[in-house]
């Protein structure tokens, strides 16, 4: 089974396109943050390129922007290409749902562009493991 889950904020407003054929695919990359450290250091995040396509990439363009929190359901891909001789390869989650989890007036940290949430804001899920 190929399935990924991802929740993170968009590093920068999605892009609209449209292939040769006419149909619509949304690009945007999504910044998951690694967790913390036991010395409490920044561990930094991961980046995932995303495409969604057709109504749900028109959507995409349409609610989506740089800072806004995201859950992200589809499945990895791998692109491979060839240019001058040199051989590349990166892999993208096609997105099969996409699920605003922050507002339009979520706090956005102007330095960082991410959307700032604090945890007594979140939902409590005791008993999960």
């Amino acid at each position: 089974m190929n399935k990924i889950t991802i929740i993170g904020n968009l590093t920068k407003n999605p892009e609209l396109r449209s292939t040769q054929d006419g149909v619509s695919v949304c690009g945007f990359t999504v910044a998951v943050n690694r967790p913390k450290t036991r010395n409490n250091q920044d561990p930094g995040a991961d980046y995932f390129n995303v495409n969604a396509w057709r109504g749900l990439g028109e959507n995409c363009a349409k609610y989506l922007e740089k800072g806004r929190k995201v859950a992200v359901t589809g499945r990895i891909s791998l692109r491979t290409w060839e240019q001058n001789g040199k051989h590349g390869a990166s892999l993208e989650v096609l997105a099969e749902d996409v699920e605003i989890l922050s507002s339009r007036s979520d706090s956005v940290d102007p330095e960082s562009g991410m959307t700032r949430v604090e945890p007594d804001d979140l939902p409590d899920f005791d008993g999960l493991e």
